[in-house]
C-alpha cells in the first residue's frame, strides 16, 4: 500500500498509510535506489510504497519511493552531503523576523536561490511585525526603513511577501487563506516563530516554542526533526467557517543555510532579476561580475535594473560558494 512520510530519523519513519493506520517503518534493505546520496533518504511529504509487518500491524517496511513533484534541501556541512527537508510542496514558506532574532536578508536570498533551483514557489513571511512597528518609536527608524526596503525589493521581484505577527494576529487571516488545502514547508532560522505561527493557526496544536539566546540574540532549537502536521485552521482565521485544513512541514531551525548543487558561476541563474543578463557580458559565461569590463550585470546595477542590495548579496553568496566559508 502507499503511505505519506510524516517524520523520520535514521532508518525509522512515521508513515500515514492509505488504510488509515499510522505505522513505524524501516527501509527494506536499508537502502533506496537513488542516483544521489543524501544525508537522509526520505523527507516529510514523500509518498512511499510499504508492506505491512505480518506480526504487528503498526509496523512495516518501505519498498519504494514514488516520483517526487519537487524537493527542498540544503547542503549538510557536517554530513558532507545534501539533506532533504521536505518534498512535494505547493509553497516554501521562508520565515524571517525584523528583530529577535535579527533580520538576515542573505539567509533569505540563499533560500530563494535554492527554491528557484528546485522549481518551488517561495513565499516570504516576516513574522513579529509588531517588533518592526516598535522600531519606528524607539529610535530605530533607519533600521526599520532598511528592513522594509528589502521586503519591498523582494515584492518588486514578484515574490509574495507577508508582514504578519503571531502575537498580535496581524496578517494571519491572509496567511491562513494562502495555506488552506496546501502542503507547505516552514523554513527559517531558530527563533523566528515557526512553531508559534502553527500554534495560532490551530488551537489544538501545542508545539514547544523557544526563547532567544541573550548573548547572541539567536533562537534555540525547539523543533528537532522535520514533521508534517495536519492543521484544522482556527475559525477566527476563516471568517467562522469550520473544518478548513492546511498541511505544514515544520522544519528544524537552521543557523546557516548552505546551498546545494549550485556553483558560483551558475548562481546568477537563480537570482531572477539577474537571469536575463546571464551570458551577455563581454566574457560571456566566464564573467564573475566583479570588475570585468562590459559586464551586463554590473551595467544593470548602474542602470537600476538590479538593486545594489541584491547585487551585494549575490557577490557575498558567490564568494561563500567559492571559498566554502558560510556565515549566518
Amino acid at each position: 500500500m502507499k503511505g505519506l512520510i510524516i517524520a523520520g530519523t535514521n532508518n525509522l519513519f512515521t508513515i500515514e498509510c492509505e488504510d488509515s493506520v499510522t505505522r513505524n517503518c524501516t527501509i527494506k534493505g536499508k537502502v533506496l535506489k537513488s542516483d544521489k546520496q543524501f544525508y537522509n533518504p526520505l523527507a516529510p511529504g514523500d509518498i512511499v510504497e510499504i508492506e505491512e509487518d505480518p506480526i504487528n500491524e503498526k509496523k512495516g517496511q518501505i519498498l519504494s519511493l514514488e516520483k517526487r513533484k519537487n524537493t527542498f534541501l540544503r547542503w549538510n556541512v557536517k554530513g558532507r552531503c545534501p539533506q532533504l527537508l521536505a518534498s512535494n510542496l505547493d509553497y516554501l514558506i521562508l520565515v524571517t523576523t525584523p528583530d529577535e532574532p535579527p533580520f538576515r536578508p542573505r539567509f533569505t536570498d540563499r533560500a530563494l536561490a535554492q527554491a528557484e533551483h528546485q522549481g518551488i514557489t517561495p513565499v516570504i513571511v516576516c513574522n513579529k511585525w509588531d517588533l518592526a512597528e516598535n522600531m519606528q518609536t524607539d529610535g530605530r527608524e533607519e533600521e526599520f526603513a532598511k528592513i522594509d526596503e528589502r521586503l519591498n525589493i523582494w515584492e518588486d521581484l514578484g515574490y509574495k511577501v507577508l508582514r504578519i505577527s503571531a502575537k498580535t494576529g496581524e496578517g494571519m487571516r491572509e496567511f491562513a487563506e494562502l495555506l488552506e488545502d496546501r502542503l507547505c514547508a516552514f523554513v527559517g532560522q531558530s527563533g523566528v516563530g515557526k512553531s508559534s505561527l502553527i500554534n495560532v493557526m490551530d488551537n489544538s496544536c501545542v508545539l514547544k516554542t523557544g526563547s532567544l539566546s541573550q548573548k547572541y540574540g539567536r533562537g534555540c532549537h525547539t523543533t528537532t526533526k522535520g514533521t508534517l502536521i495536519h492543521l484544522t485552521l482556527n475559525e477566527t482565521l476563516t471568517e467562522g467557517v469550520v473544518g478548513r485544513t492546511a498541511n505544514i512541514i515544520d522544519t528544524p531551525g537552521i543557523r546557516r543555510f548552505v546551498l546545494d548543487d549550485i556553483e558560483a558561476g551558475d548562481l546568477a541563474l537563480y537570482f531572477r532579476e539577474f537571469e536575463p543578463f546571464v551570458g551577455k557580458c563581454k566574457f560571456g559565461l566566464n564573467c564573475r561580475h566583479e570588475s570585468e569590463p562590459e559586464c551586463a550585470i554590473r551595467n544593470a546595477v548602474s542602470e537600476g535594473k538590479i538593486t545594489q542590495e541584491r547585487y551585494d548579496s549575490y557577490m557575498r553568496i558567490a564568494d561563500e560558494i567559492r571559498t566554502g566559508s558560510w556565515s549566518d
